[in-house]
C-alpha cells in the first residue's frame, strides 16, 4: 500500500506560480514543435512517473479531465497522487481519456486506441504524455510543419520502432488525432498532430 508521504508530497512548492510556468513552457513547446524545454518548476511524483510528466499532470489535469494510466502506474502510488493533487478522475478506457501517462520503458499503445476527436471537435482528443530515455541521442527525424520555419531535427531516444508508423497514421486523419508530450527527466518536447516527421537521410 502506498505511504501517505508518497501520496501527499512531491507537488509544486508554489502551485500557482509553478503551474503557470509549466503551462507557458507547454504552450511554447506546442507553438514551436521539436524544441526541448527545460522545466524550472519541480515536482517529485511517485515512482515510476518521471519529474516532467508529473509536472505536466499537475498543470493540465483537473476534475474535468479523465486520465488513463499504464498498468505499472496504476499499481503504484501515482493514481492517489494525481487524485489528491489535481482531482482528476482516472479511467480504464483509453477512448475516454483526455490525458494518458506512459512511463519510461513500457510499451506504447497505438495512438488510434485513444480518443482522436471528431471533425467538429478535434480538440476532444487525448494528449499522450510519454516518458522516454532522453530527448536527444536517438534515431534522427526531420520535423516540418506549422511553428517550424523550415525544418528541425529531433532525435528522441527510447521510442519504439513502430513510432513513425503510429505517427504517420495519426497525421493522416488530421484535423483529428492525438498530440504528444515527450518527457525525459525535467525536460519535455511537444509534437502536435500538425507536425510531419520523416527519417533523416544519411
Amino acid at each position: 500500500m502506498p505511504s501517505q508521504s508518497q501520496i501527499y508530497a512531491g507537488a509544486f512548492a508554489d502551485p500557482v506560480f509553478a503551474a503557470q510556468s509549466v503551462f507557458r513552457e507547454l504552450m511554447d513547446g506546442f507553438a514551436r514543435p521539436g524544441t526541448i524545454k527545460q522545466l524550472s518548476a519541480k515536482s517529485v511524483p511517485p515512482s515510476p512517473l518521471g519529474t516532467a510528466a508529473g509536472a505536466v499532470a499537475l498543470t493540465l489535469c483537473d476534475h474535468d479531465t479523465p486520465v488513463w494510466l499504464t498498468p505499472a502506474l496504476t499499481k503504484s502510488a501515482v493514481p492517489q497522487w494525481i487524485a489528491f493533487h489535481t482531482g482528476a478522475p482516472l479511467t480504464t478506457s483509453k477512448i475516454e481519456a483526455r490525458f494518458a501517462l506512459i512511463e519510461k520503458g513500457t510499451a506504447i499503445p497505438s495512438f488510434d486506441q485513444f480518443s482522436l476527436g471528431t471533425q467538429e471537435y478535434p480538440d476532444r482528443s487525448t494528449t499522450l504524455v510519454i516518458e522516454i530515455e532522453a530527448l536527444s541521442g536517438g534515431a534522427p527525424f526531420v520535423a516540418k510543419g506549422p511553428g517550424i520555419k523550415t525544418e528541425v531535427e529531433i532525435s528522441p531516444k527510447g521510442l519504439p520502432d513502430v513510432f513513425l508508423e503510429f505517427w504517420n497514421a495519426n497525421r493522416a486523419i488530421f484535423p483529428r488525432g492525438v498530440d504528444l508530450v515527450l518527457t525525459a527527466g525535467d525536460q519535455l518536447l511537444c509534437l502536435p498532430r500538425t507536425t510531419r516527421l520523416s527519417p533523416k537521410e544519411a
